[in-house]
């Protein structure tokens, strides 16, 4: 089994992609934003939303892939943004400093 980790290093997507989600950034409410992404009303712990969005993430990536018109680039764009703001807020271990 491979951890979130090992997962986050394999991922490759469309640049563009990973632009517009960089972009972002700087407009991430964790409260609002997560609540909505993970259809909850308790914010998960940083981890646990890493594990969900990632999920999240590698079913839009599929529909991507296969051409499926219910695609959507802006959620796809979202769980990206998501994603990079709660992976800020895991804890290091020392060896990834």
């Amino acid at each position: 089994m491979t951890t979130t980790t090992d997962m986050l290093k394999t991922l490759r997507r469309p640049r563009l992609l990973v632009r517009a989600a960089r972009f972002g950034l700087s407009e991430y409410n964790r409260d609002k934003d997560l609540k909505k992404l993970m259809k909850t009303t308790a914010i998960p712990s940083p981890s646990q939303a890493v594990d969900g969005l990632l999920m999240a993430e590698a079913q839009l990536e599929e529909t991507r892939k296969s051409g499926d018109a219910s695609y959507s680039c802006a959620r796809h764009v979202e769980i990206l943004i998501a994603l990079l703001a709660e992976l800020q807020l895991l804890p290091r271990s020392p060896h990834q400093v």
